[in-house]
């Protein structure tokens, strides 16, 4: 019983700010949870506030972790007590928290461009049934539709380099400095 309740770190500990597949696994999935709830702005405030508690509030965690192992199995729950013990892991969760809600913020502009996109050429009964229904897209089409508008937009500003590279401005520059 007391090898499941306060299980001791295991000997072959990585280096101090480096984490093991496991933890960076538990810190991606909290990071994911955070984005999918739509809970970003206020779980960073949350962590940027009480960073300088890190190690009280993993120590609070350890407190209560028998009542939580009773009620719950959570294999996760150690480590992502131990990881939130150093100071510079809590910097990397409030990174990919940031990372996966740009990913979050990508999607959803494809989205809104391509339901924008559906219903430019429909009619207007039409648009309030989908209004009344509910209109929804299939995430991986989605994700295509992310995937093209990014690629298109990288054309796009290819374009307007090679554009500027055509207009001939560094050549006229050199002429006139040259007849001076």
């Amino acid at each position: 019983m007391s090898e499941k309740m306060f299980p001791l770190p295991p000997k072959g500990e990585p280096e101090k700010g480096k984490l093991t597949p496991e933890q960076d696994e538990v810190l991606e999935k909290v990071a994911r949870k955070v984005v999918e709830k739509r809970m970003t702005v206020p779980a960073l405030m949350f962590i940027e506030s009480v960073k300088p508690l890190n190690f009280i509030g993993s120590q609070v965690m350890v407190f209560f972790e028998p009542i939580v192992q009773t009620l719950f199995d959570f294999k996760s729950y150690t480590v992502f007590r131990e990881v939130i013990e150093d100071r510079d892991n809590v910097e990397l969760l409030m990174q990919k928290i940031e990372k996966h809600d740009a990913k979050a913020v990508k999607l959803e502009k494809a989205y809104k461009i391509m339901k924008k996109q559906h219903f430019k050429d429909k009619s207007f009964w039409y648009k309030l049934k989908m209004r009344f229904i509910g209109y929804r897209v299939p995430t991986e089409e989605v994700k295509e539709f992310a995937k093209k508008l990014e690629e298109e937009r990288k054309e796009a500003a290819q374009s307007r380099e090679d554009k500027i590279g055509k207009t001939g401005f560094d050549k006229d520059e050199s002429r006139g400095s040259q007849n001076k």
